[in-house]
């Protein structure tokens, strides 16, 4: 490899180029916080070569992808990212790149939009080729919409589907039932990389069960090996839970309101009695009273839970600086 293709981090790691069109790729398609890219690589880049090539090779990997034309990230989004690729390459003296200028006019006078789409990559090993595998998702641009946190993707929903795909021996052959799935992030995730014999989806608000099917479907997952249903944590029947029949129930970021985590726990309480499935249940713990609450609920309905603890392969971008936990539960019979 020729020394210009290499990039050396502060700690001395050594990066190379598709390393660094990896991280671009993976960043601008599940569209983080541009602080997070790593610029400082595309700057001794051109600093060292006064060219435009790697800029060339990220826009081919980002905005000119075969992936952002058939699920592009927000307009505003794409616009800031083009604009900041500007910025660097007009600061380090570099020859105009016409196809970065091209690029961000088409989006200039673009109208932006409540909804986008955000792709989530399972394949990093190397830079993404049309045929490569992600998961890609319609989300709303709003953290909160239509009454609901449920149309984006969360930290704990990532960081669950990062652990399934370290252990993929829990779902594979088996019944999985995922409450809560919001979008879908990690469910599809699952259905594509652990084969479950049978997963079924499950959300009660109408705006967020509509999104939900529709990523579903927008990722070829189809019945009868994938169900999509209405699951009321307070009128969920028997017949319901039994005709489901989970051998794995997992939920992730559904512990944040302390007037809904009653009902969640007397659910799980019945789901437990129901088939004694094995229960995961992934949080981010934002508020410590909050979390603690679900967690006496739990003991108070004979729930014990254990954490599961290692560390799980850093497969999406996303900040790991808060505390995600997961745990797995179990009765006290079970014990």
């Amino acid at each position: 490899m020729e020394p210009s293709e290499q990039s050396r981090t502060p700690d001395g790691e050594i990066r190379n180029k598709t390393d660094i069109l990896r991280d671009f790729q993976v960043s601008f398609f599940a569209m983080s916080r541009l602080l997070s890219f790593p610029w400082t690589f595309l700057e001794k880049d051109l600093e060292s070569n006064k060219s435009s090539d790697l800029i060339s090779d990220i826009l081919k990997q980002t905005c000119l992808h075969s992936l952002c034309r058939k699920f592009p990230p927000s307009v505003r989004f794409r616009r800031l990212f083009l604009s900041e690729l500007i910025r660097r390459q007009e600061a380090a003296d570099c020859d105009p790149l016409d196809e970065l200028y091209d690029a961000l006019a088409e989006v200039v006078g673009a109208e932006d939009t409540t909804e986008c789409y955000k792709s989530y990559l399972l394949v990093l090993v190397s830079v993404l080729q049309p045929s490569g595998d992600a998961v890609s998702l319609l989300e709303n641009v709003a953290l909160i919409s239509e009454g609901t946190t449920g149309l984006v993707t969360w930290e704990a929903a990532l960081y669950l589907a990062e652990w399934a795909l370290d252990h993929r021996q829990v779902f594979s052959g088996r019944t999985v039932l995922e409450l809560g799935s919001g979008v879908g992030l990690s469910g599809i995730t699952i259905c594509r990389s652990c084969s479950p014999r049978r997963f079924v989806f499950s959300d009660c608000h109408p705006r967020v069960l509509q999104t939900l099917r529709s990523n579903v479907e927008l990722n070829g997952l189809t019945p009868p090996s994938v169900g999509v249903e209405e699951v009321d944590w307070t009128a969920a029947s028997e017949e319901q839970l039994e005709r489901i029949g989970a051998d794995v129930v997992i939920a992730a970021d559904v512990v944040y309101d302390p007037d809904v985590a009653g009902s969640l726990v007397k659910l799980l309480s019945r789901i437990l009695r129901c088939s004694s499935p094995e229960v995961f249940v992934c949080s981010t713990v934002r508020n410590q009273e909050t979390y603690g609450g679900f967690k006496q609920q739990l003991d108070k309905e004979g729930i014990r839970h254990r954490v599961v603890t290692g560390a799980v392969g850093c497969v999406f971008p996303y900040s790991r600086d808060g505390v995600i936990e997961l745990i797995q539960l179990h009765t006290t019979a079970a014990q």
